[in-house]
């Protein structure tokens, strides 16, 4: 069975920088499609990074567009979000998402099979 466990997370100040990692056991990474998702109170749970091995990547949300990162580790099988210039807005929990094979990148948190158990992330103003 295919389990996802993310860490990293945090309380930092704005502008600040927080790296957050997920772990992937049961299927070898680079032949998955996986991607990053936060959920803030109130709002729905949305996209913001991703990749596929079959349509290329890694792909943001315009809001963390030049200051996220989204990174793999094949033989760890471990993928990273290196979140620089934090702000307030980012307060989220994050989670990692992974599909059954890898399919096309989607945005989407319904095409996502497994889930980890999300790691919280508060930016103080």
């Amino acid at each position: 069975q295919v389990q996802l466990e993310e860490s990293g997370g945090g309380l930092v100040q704005a502008g600040g920088s927080l790296k957050l990692s997920c772990t992937v056991s049961g299927r070898i990474l680079s032949s998955v499609t996986m991607g990053w998702f936060r959920q803030a109170p109130g709002k729905e749970r949305e996209f913001v990074a991703g990749i596929s091995p079959s349509g290329g990547g890694p792909y943001y949300t315009d809001s963390v567009k030049g200051r996220f990162t989204f990174s793999r580790d094949n033989p760890k099988n471990t993928v990273y979000l290196q979140m620089n210039s934090l702000r307030p807005e980012d307060t989220a929990v994050y989670s990692c998402a992974a599909r059954r094979s890898g399919a096309i990148l989607s945005t989407a948190s319904t095409a996502y099979d497994y889930w980890g158990q999300g790691t919280q992330v508060t930016v103080s103003s």
